[in-house]
């Protein structure tokens, strides 16, 4: 397996919470916890910034995706709305996740919930070629929806 060094810095505020993690050898995403003073409540349809008290510098030539974790959204309708959200090289602003209950109950987060997982990627940049014709396929010009329900 690859591994690259992620340098990441945690807010003052956050020195009670461990650094994002891995649950499994075989986990993919890294755990982002949850950055609030003691709990919130994110009510039935409605969005919240909620922070996750850490600034990351990654490598030029990746990037971090973050998305939601399963669990939360099959339990209580918990997902994020900008998914999988994408942190770029050279962004180094504080991470925080964009969260929305699709649920029917109020949902409370607790300082240090895991909230949604990151993963590191590697980023490959298209070179643009402008031609008169594309190749054609058997789907070519089917439109969205045209292969079936």
């Amino acid at each position: 397996m690859k591994s690259i060094k992620l340098k990441i810095k945690k807010k003052e505020t956050i020195n009670d919470l461990p650094l994002p993690s891995y649950a499994t050898n075989g986990s993919s995403g890294m755990d982002l916890l949850a950055d609030v003073d003691s709990e919130l409540v994110i009510n039935p349809g409605e969005i919240k910034l909620i922070s996750c008290g850490i600034y990351i510098e990654l490598p030029l030539g990746y990037e971090a995706e973050i998305r939601p974790r399963s669990g939360l959204a099959l339990k209580h309708g918990i997902t994020l709305v900008n998914t999988p959200g994408t942190i770029d090289s050279d962004y180094r602003g504080l991470i925080s996740l964009i969260v929305i209950n699709m649920g029917n109950q109020p949902y409370v987060v607790k300082r240090g919930q895991r909230l949604a997982q990151m993963i590191i990627k590697e980023v490959i940049r298209a070179e643009l070629e402008v031609v008169e014709e594309l190749g054609d396929t058997v789907r070519a010009h089917g439109g969205f929806g045209h292969t079936g329900v």
